[in-house]
């Protein structure tokens, strides 16, 4: 199982989706990307493969970020939290 988080302005916590194959997880992470470059006020709509009530609208130009992670299936909730970690370069 892949999940998607994405950071939304303002907001605590991110907002995650899970997808079962990597190509579908690569393919909604490449129209994410899209939409944020755009710079238009797209509403982007997800949904979930692994809750499939799951659902989430959200404007493109308030996402600030997008991570795509494998979760490991030996541990719950998978081996790292979910959300992003800071790289400062030095």
């Amino acid at each position: 199982m892949f999940t998607i988080d994405l950071t939304v302005r303002n907001t605590a916590f991110p907002v995650s989706v899970e997808l079962k194959s990597a190509e579908d997880a690569e393919a909604v992470y490449q129209l994410i990307l899209a939409a944020m470059r755009s710079g238009n006020p797209d509403i982007v709509e997800l949904k979930s493969e692994g809750k499939t009530e799951k659902k989430v609208a959200v404007l493109a130009t308030e996402i600030s970020g997008v991570q795509i992670s494998q979760r490991d299936g030996a541990t719950p909730g998978g081996a790292r939290p979910p959300g992003f970690f800071a790289v400062t370069a030095e």
